[in-house]
């Protein structure tokens, strides 16, 4: 993790060509746990999130529903927008590709490798997933089809765009991977994304023809011709802190880390590297490439009518529910699934008859009997300072899961003391509120280390457990 006083980090924007998926909650809660640990020790952060508004699909989604492209990207980028509450999440910047100002700067972006000799232009056939924006080989195709979009038919591009000399940086490339094992984490995707790219590298086309595809960032010089959405939208990473003005926010937090789903490796961690060090700019510090999200063990499929909406899901159970779900349930690199009735399962297990049954009994006991606490956060306290530390460990390679494990035994060890004890028998004051207090204060330890995670209800615990004295209030997770 970052030793400097600045930190940035952002998501990848997604398509608006249809609704936030739980997939991308999933990131986007992964990045903001990153950000908020980061600010709790002490750090300034730029979390940077948005849409990418612009190709193909895109522009065939806007035609379908007979709509104005720009009107449609302005109702479908604010369909995102509510995440920020329902997830309670902590960006400080939601930028659009469509925004002027990162236009100029993706135009900008483009001028400065063209005069490092890397756009060029040609006439060219290829195979084209609108899913994944991206050209496909034959190699990468199943029965003719994309494997992630297998209800796509191919789109067959032939005509004359501009280029990028992606083929130029193999060894920069692969001399960065070698100079900084930890660029791409986890080292599965470093393995692959240094194999992808030492097994030679194709230039890739850069442009569209205008009257083909008329929605996308103007190229310099040349009217006939628009941006391809990659190479427009990965600027948005230095255009969001004020790019191409070199001082102020770009100054201050680039480089900073991206994260990404897995599909998205060879964008993040070799074309957009290759891009930045033609344009004569400094890379990421660091790519963190998570695994997929399935449903009820099946991909989620529009087709299959099995997406989750985040929105519908906070509703029902509360950001923090969902949150702590999609951290504790989901490995943090790995492929994971959501289902119904395991996310119930967590939640009553963990969050109702763990953490929040914890909480009632202890400070029931403390405002029943009269006890005074005026407790303070204590990381020091020898109870705490193991965990501190563990967790500190297991930050550096983003393990919340197993975070989030670490605190639940404190939680249950926490539990198991208070069953032993039995206070609730007791008659003497004393006695008791030498049982409880030490109990509080690992509570209010416990939440203060939570507020990345679950930041609602851990300051709402801190809030209850610094009291002069402690009420029971109402339920942190009510059971299902």
């Amino acid at each position: 993790m970052s030793t400097n006083k600045n930190f940035y980090i952002t998501t990848t924007l997604p398509y608006i060509n249809s609704e936030p998926h739980i997939g991308f909650a999933a990131e986007i809660i992964k990045a903001d746990v990153i950000a908020r640990y980061q600010a709790q020790h002490g750090r300034e952060i730029f979390f940077n999130t948005g849409t990418d508004e612009h190709g193909l699909k895109i522009y065939q989604k806007a035609q379908e529903l007979g709509m104005d492209i720009q009107e449609y990207c302005d109702i479908y980028s604010d369909k995102f927008l509510p995440l920020k509450e329902k997830l309670n999440l902590s960006y400080n910047k939601f930028i659009r590709t469509t925004a002027v100002e990162h236009k100029k700067a993706a135009q900008e972006f483009w001028r400065r490798c063209e005069r490092s000799g890397d756009i060029y232009k040609k006439a060219y056939k290829i195979k084209y997933c609108v899913g994944c924006e991206m050209e496909k080989t034959d190699s990468e195709l199943t029965g003719g089809r994309c494997p992630l979009h297998p209800n796509r038919e191919l789109e067959i591009i032939d005509e004359e765009n501009y280029f990028f000399r992606f083929s130029k940086y193999q060894k920069q490339l692969l001399k960065l991977y070698e100079d900084y094992p930890d660029f791409v984490v986890p080292a599965s995707r470093l393995k692959e994304i240094k194999s992808f790219v030492a097994s030679g590298l194709e230039d890739f086309s850069i442009s569209r023809l205008k009257e083909k595809m008329p929605h996308g960032v103007a190229v310099p010089g040349d009217d006939s011709q628009v941006m391809y959405v990659w190479f427009d939208a990965l600027v948005n990473y230095i255009s969001t802190l004020g790019w191409p003005e070199e001082d102020g926010n770009y100054q201050k937090y680039w480089p900073g880390r991206q994260v990404c789903g897995k599909d998205n490796l060879r964008p993040q961690a070799a074309m957009w590297p290759a891009m930045l060090m033609s344009a004569g700019l400094p890379t990421a510090q660091q790519v963190l490439v998570f695994g997929f999200l399935t449903v009820n063990g099946q991909k989620i499929s529009k087709s299959l009518g099995n997406s989750i909406d985040p929105y519908e899901l906070a509703d029902k159970y509360g950001a923090d529910a969902v949150r702590y779900y999609l951290l504790a349930e989901i490995p943090t690199f790995a492929d994971g699934d959501y289902s119904e009735e395991k996310f119930r399962e967590r939640y009553n297990a963990d969050l109702a008859n763990g953490l929040g049954n914890l909480t009632a009994r202890v400070s029931n006991l403390l405002e029943k009997n009269e006890i005074p606490t005026n407790l303070q956060v204590d990381l020091t306290d020898a109870g705490i300072k193991t965990v501190v530390a563990d967790i500190a460990d297991k930050m550096k390679d983003y393990r919340f899961n197993d975070i989030l494990q670490i605190i639940w035994e404190k939680i249950k060890d926490s539990d198991e003391t208070l069953s032993r004890t039995a206070p609730w028998k007791m008659s003497d004051r004393a006695d008791i509120a030498k049982v409880i207090k030490p109990l509080a204060q690992n509570i209010l330890n416990l939440a203060c280390l939570l507020e990345p995670f679950l930041p609602l209800a851990a300051r709402q615990i801190q809030a209850q457990f610094s009291a002069a004295q402690v009420r029971k209030g109402q339920p942190l997770f009510p059971r299902l």
